[in-house]
């Protein structure tokens, strides 16, 4: 995940081992290198799901916080292509899927996700990660691209 609006740039990276309804999920945390201290502390409590707003609802569903880490963070959002790269850890690129020409992406809407309500089907294209311990994500595995913002 990573801010619009020139915030902090962040991602949580989540483990679910199976049904992600089921919870238990192990989650791992980059912050921007450029974060100040307290920045740090607070979106760490807001990816936890301890500080309120929409990743409340996804607080019963981790299991396990893996740890926080700090990274040089670069997001780049060009028309339906959506990439995040973290310094030493990963890239994830995904791809807007559109399915009938000339009628815009795929989308999901009136969707419980603290991202955004409307989600547009992104399938990864490339998804490799390595951090805390894990190899996350696979190319060609479902993805999701929706812009978001957590300021107020």
């Amino acid at each position: 995940m990573t801010p619009s609006g020139g915030g902090s740039k962040l991602s949580g990276n989540s483990d679910g081992g199976g049904w992600l309804c089921h919870g238990s999920w192990r989650v791992g945390i980059f912050l921007d290198d450029a974060a100040s201290d307290s920045q740090a502390e607070h979106l760490t409590g807001v990816l936890a799901g301890q500080q309120g707003g929409p990743p409340t609802m996804l607080a019963p569903l981790i299991g396990e916080l893996l740890g926080v880490e700090r990274a040089s963070i670069s997001y780049r959002d060009s028309g339906g292509d959506h990439s995040v790269r973290i310094a030493g850890a990963g890239e994830i690129e995904v791809a807007d899927f559109v399915a009938i020409p000339d009628r815009g992406p795929v989308r999901l809407e009136n969707v419980a996700h603290p991202s955004n309500t409307t989600l547009t089907v992104a399938p990864a294209r490339k998804a490799a990660m390595s951090s805390f311990g894990i190899e996350w994500g696979r190319a060609g595995q479902s993805g999701f691209s929706a812009p978001f913002s957590w300021l107020g």
